[in-house]
Parts: C-alpha cells; sequence; structure tokens
C-alpha cells in the first residue's frame, strides 16, 4: 500500500472523520488489534482512540472482541463501504423529503408573489452621469421607427460627438427640437448640420420645457432639474408606457409646430446680430 493518503481522502468523502479513516485503515492491516495497537499504528492520540474505536463500531465499519484486552477488528471493506453508501442513501432520502415538504410550503406564496408586479416596474429614476449614458445609448440603439427628442442643455452627449445617433438618423425617423442658444456654440452647430446631413429633420425655438426623448410612441426618457435648488445636475426618469408616450408626442408636435427651420433660425440670429452691430 501507498501511504493512505488517497484512501484517507476516499474516507472522509464517504463521511468518515479523518481519524476515523486513519484507524479503519490501521485495522485492516490485521485480524484485530488492541485500542493502544491502533493508536501507535495509525499514529493517533491515545486518549481519543476509544472514541475513534467506538465511532468506526457504531457505524458498521469494524467490531469488539471482549475479552481481558478488548481487541478491534475491521469490517470487510466490500461491507464498510456498503455501510457508509447506505448511511448516505438515508441522509439524501431525508434531503429530498426535506425538500419536497419545503416545496409544499413555499409554492402558495410563490404563486401569489407571481400574480403581483411592481405598480411601477414600468419606471426607471437615474442621476448617475454614466448611468444616464448607457442607457440613452441603449434607447437609441432599440430605435424601430422614430426618435423624437427635444434637446436643451445640459448635454450628456452633446450632437458633434453622437455618432451613434447619426447612424439612428440615417435609417429611422428622427425629429430634434433645439434651443436657439444652441447657435452660440460653433462645434455644437456643427453637430446638428451632421445630424440634419444624416436626415435628422429639426426646428428651434427659443425655450424648452424640459429635456425629452420619445421612441416609437412607447418609451419616454425626460430630465427634471430641482425647481428649489436650480442645480445643473439632472434626475432623468425612463418610463415604458405607451399612453404616456403618445400624450407627450402630443407637447412635442405642438412645439414642433412653432418651431423655425435650421436656415429660418441661422437668418433671424444674422439679422438680429446686423441690427446689434
Amino acid at each position: 500500500m501507498d501511504d493512505g493518503s488517497d484512501a484517507i481522502r476516499g474516507l472522509t468523502r464517504l463521511g468518515l472523520t479523518s481519524y476515523e479513516a486513519k484507524a479503519y485503515l490501521a485495522l485492516i492491516r490485521r485480524d484485530s488489534f488492541t485500542a493502544a495497537q491502533v493508536a501507535r499504528q495509525a499514529g493517533l492520540p491515545r486518549q481519543r482512540i476509544y472514541d475513534v474505536l467506538g465511532s468506526l463500531v457504531e457505524k458498521g465499519l469494524a467490531s469488539a472482541r471482549p475479552g481481558t484486552v478488548v481487541k478491534y477488528a475491521a469490517t470487510a471493506p466490500e461491507l464498510a463501504m456498503d455501510h457508509l453508501i447506505q448511511a448516505h442513501r438515508q441522509d439524501l432520502a431525508e434531503l429530498e423529503r426535506d425538500a419536497s415538504d419545503m416545496v409544499a410550503k413555499m409554492m402558495s406564496a410563490w404563486q401569489d408573489g407571481q400574480a403581483h408586479t411592481d405598480p411601477l416596474e414600468y419606471i426607471e429614476v437615474l442621476r448617475d452621469t454614466r448611468a444616464i449614458n448607457e442607457r440613452f445609448a441603449e434607447l437609441q440603439a432599440s430605435v424601430k421607427r422614430e426618435i423624437l427628442v427635444f434637446t436643451k442643455p445640459p448635454y450628456a452627449t452633446p450632437p458633434q460627438e453622437n455618432v451613434e445617433g447619426q447612424q439612428v438618423a440615417r435609417s429611422h425617423k428622427a425629429c430634434s427640437v433645439y434651443e436657439l442658444s444652441a447657435f452660440d456654440d460653433p462645434a455644437f452647430v456643427t453637430g446638428i448640420r451632421a445630424f440634419l446631413a444624416a436626415g435628422e429633420e429639426a426646428r428651434f425655438v427659443p425655450h424648452l420645457p424640459l429635456k425629452l426623448v420619445i421612441i416609437d410612441e412607447t418609451i419616454v426618457m425626460f430630465g427634471m432639474q430641482d425647481p428649489v435648488a436650480g442645480s445643473a445636475d439632472l434626475t432623468i426618469v425612463v418610463v415604458e408606457h405607451p399612453s404616456l408616450a403618445k400624450t407627450l408626442k402630443l407637447s412635442f408636435d405642438a412645439v414642433w409646430s412653432t418651431g423655425l427651420t435650421f436656415d429660418e433660425a441661422e437668418e433671424r440670429l444674422e439679422a438680429q446680430l446686423a441690427r446689434s452691430a
């Protein structure tokens, strides 16, 4: 035999302690041993050996032979393994019964839970800038028919950086309403021109009430500033609700109808500059 380490590992996996495994492997080397001999042969503490041998007898892996000095004999390995496996079968059967009882107790509550959904599960509230940008990118990528946007500062992703939005404008209906202040930033104007070249329709108004995105008359994303603090930080709300989306689209169309085209807005601003010069 080798040093027995593999056998010890195997026996411990079957439920023996390491002391019990070492004692059993010592017992199978001879017809019988005294407790002291087993301790010496297995390298176990003398003060623990009687408890260990008693446990082996209880588990059916050894037997005690009375006499002037009690001796212990190992049960044949095939019978010993059968005892251990049988013990596991009993444990498994008890676990299965316990599991069945738990399922029966929990099933009713689970079924009741499936019938109730969170009434606000279609609403998301976002405050982190990174999370807002990632969610907006996901919404842009999900467009099937149209995307309508009220674009106003603060801008999470300005038009000149929103390459994905330009791609959406090439393949879907895309309409944006901008504030006239957009013309104050040449880089921003360049971004708008890129969107127009991609196929976006645009209108310009003096002021927009809020940031707003409406996708496929199904999902809306809008930003709300603190009305008291007036902070530049936004709370962004995403709502998947067709009725709300269609209602807000009516507001979008009303603002759109009052807006100027890009050329009209540019001409008006140039005329104002000329008059003030």
